[in-house]
């Protein structure tokens, strides 16, 4: 069963996994069971959408239907949320190949992730709205993304926007961002060691925010997160800015381990 995606401000997003490697810690789930577990432990410490990376078995990312189709029905048999799941050139990096694979599913997402900034992303929002899957445009900064979605004519059409801030001083860039696209939600998130930064961020614009081992490895304090749930449980009850200024906080320990951007 597909749900609908929530578009409430202050939606939590874990996301579970991404497309870090072997070198990544073993809590860093892959296979379509620890994906389930994962997402079950994620949404029982109250995220309400999970993202997901399908992985063959060998770990590498991908869109083949055998991949995702059960990497989709483990997590839907653990979880009754929305599940998003990327389609980039990470995982296809052939545009032509891409819109192929999203042809062939058996199985849709309730929402997939488009790099706009990535060469094919007309075209493959294009097909994911033809087989009725939500497009969430993932817009981040510093990149030709928002200035090609603005121009987009799937701009009026896609469910959210995924807003990838540098830092935690995005906010007239988000605001701006949020203001030239009038109704469409804004998800805002960063990666590394932005992530937690960026979420406080997300918090004090009322936007829906994003946290998993997929962006940061790390809990706000800066020690290293046991499992995604963990830090949607930190994330949930973590005081407001305000009264966390006075608090100094540890660097992330993400800078050696993180994977290249996964602009997600």
């Amino acid at each position: 069963m597909r749900c609908d995606v929530d578009g409430a401000a202050r939606l939590l997003q874990a996301a579970l996994n991404g497309a870090r490697g072997p070198e990544g810690p073993a809590v860093v789930p892959r296979d379509p069971a620890g994906l389930a577990g994962a997402a079950a432990d994620a949404v029982a410490a109250g995220a309400r959408e999970v993202r997901i990376r399908p992985r063959t078995p060998c770990g590498a990312v991908s869109l083949s239907p055998r991949v995702v189709g059960p990497a989709l029905t483990a997590v839907r048999d653990a979880v009754r949320v929305p599940v998003a799941v990327p389609v980039d050139a990470r995982a296809e990096p052939d545009p032509a190949r891409r819109v192929e694979r999203i042809r062939s599913w058996e199985a849709l997402p309730d929402l997939a992730w488009v790099a706009w900034h990535e060469p094919g992303a007309e075209e493959t929002a294009a097909a994911l709205l033809a087989r009725g899957v939500a497009v969430e445009a993932g817009l981040r900064a510093g990149t030709a993304g928002p200035a090609l979605f603005a121009r987009s004519p799937a701009a009026a059409r896609v469910r959210r926007i995924a807003a990838q801030a540098p830092d935690g001083r995005a906010g007239p860039w988000v605001l701006a961002l949020a203001a030239a696209h009038g109704a469409v939600p804004v998800l805002l998130h960063g990666t590394g060691a932005a992530a937690w930064p960026v979420l406080r961020l997300a918090r004090r614009l009322g936007l829906d925010g994003r946290i998993g081992l997929e962006d940061t490895l790390a809990l706000p304090d800066g020690t290293r997160a046991r499992s995604t749930a963990e830090q949607v449980r930190a994330a949930l009850s973590e005081p407001g800015e305000e009264s966390a200024q006075g608090s100094p906080r540890r660097p992330a320990p993400d800078s050696a381990q993180e994977p290249p951007p996964d602009a997600s």
